[in-house]
């Protein structure tokens, strides 16, 4: 198990401050995200045709320690049941014994650390897992911008600071229409997710193999090779199933950066300047934050946008959006990871059979 209040005391603590800002300009920043991000949700919606089952209503707009009581609220939401079940199969009624209670702080305090470094590199997020409300609905989910972070990689880049809080505010945006239009989509992922945590059962000398993996991924990055913790602790089975996860998220994140820098140019003039810079920074890590973004599956994120961008970008140039759309019907017509990087295999199997039967 997982200890969530040590895990949230634990990256509290550790993460670092953001940077300096005046309270009125720090107020100005928050009620201009706000805005910024209804007017986001409208540009998505004209642009992609694509329409919310729900009201949007304003981002909610956090600092750093903020973003990381939220992410283990959403953890807790689709972890813990799972790990319950896990537990309650292999022990069934044992008695669990003190050891248990020392391990799943120790997990706190990684989980923690974690979150601690996330912290300061992530602008915003779609959030998908919340805890139900008081009436016990449970929402589809929550924007949320990280006001700090965003001040920050403004003036690291020096960009027009609404520009660029738009342009941030399109991606997210995207992401929460992906979610509000497609009503099966989140119970999809939560599968998906359910699935692969289900699959991880080890026995020791699973465990051990998988450590030292670990430690040779650990040792690939620090050389400079590509090499990450997520892929070092896979099985066969949870390499599969990662792969269906991967095919989701590079599809959502493709997506979102399409849209971010296709409806930018009409409503966020400076956005090659952004896009030009933003990269630029990205490629500019220092050798520890290297080692960190690739260690933590970051660096395989970054290759998410650029193949699922690239993915989308071919299909709508061939077919255009309404076709494109169709990706969001059901979970059959979502693509392969396969198919993410060959456009044409998919527009084959779920565009031109739909246009014949229509």
């Amino acid at each position: 198990m997982i200890d969530w209040d040590v895990a949230v005391s634990t990256g509290v603590r550790l993460v670092r401050p953001g940077p300096q800002v005046d309270l009125r300009d720090a107020r100005e920043a928050v009620a201009q995200l706000r805005d910024l991000s209804g007017a986001a949700a409208g540009h998505v919606r004209d642009f992609t045709g694509m329409n919310p089952l729900e009201p949007a209503g304003p981002a909610v707009v956090v600092d750093r320690p903020g973003w990381i009581r939220a992410n283990v609220d959403g953890f807790r939401t689709v972890i813990e049941p799972v790990l319950e079940q896990m537990a309650s199969e292999r022990l069934g009624n044992a008695p669990v014994a003190d050891l248990s209670a020392i391990g799943s702080r120790i997990t706190g305090v990684q989980l923690g650390a974690v979150l601690a470094y996330l912290a300061g590199k992530v602008l915003g997020q779609y959030e998908l897992f919340l805890p139900p409300d008081p009436d016990g609905r449970t929402p589809t989910g929550r924007l949320t911008l990280v006001a700090p972070n965003i001040v920050a990689a403004e003036r690291e880049m020096d960009v027009d600071p609404r520009d660029f809080r738009l342009w941030v505010c399109l991606h997210e945006e995207t992401h929460r229409m992906q979610f509000t239009a497609t009503p099966w989509l989140r119970a999809h992922v939560q599968d998906l997710m359910r699935e692969l945590l289900l699959s991880s059962e080890m026995d020791a000398s699973d465990l051990i193999a998988r450590l030292r993996a670990a430690g040779e991924a650990v040792a690939d990055a620090v050389r400079g090779g590509d090499s990450n913790l997520l892929t070092a602790f896979q099985s066969p089975e949870q390499s599969e199933i990662m792969d269906r996860v991967t095919a989701v998220m590079s599809l959502a994140e493709g997506h979102g950066d399409f849209v971010m820098d296709a409806v930018g140019p009409d409503v966020v003039p400076s956005v090659e300047r952004i896009r030009a810079r933003f990269r630029k920074r990205r490629e500019a890590a220092n050798p520890l934050d290297r080692i960190m973004r690739q260690l933590l599956g970051m660096d395989m994120k970054m290759r998410q946008y650029e193949e699922g961008a690239a993915f989308v970008s071919a299909v709508v140039a061939q077919v255009g959006m309404p076709a494109f759309n169709k990706v969001w019907t059901s979970p059959e017509t979502l693509p392969t990871l396969a198919e993410i990087r060959d456009p044409n295999a998919w527009i084959e199997r779920v565009v031109r059979p739909a246009a014949i039967t229509e």
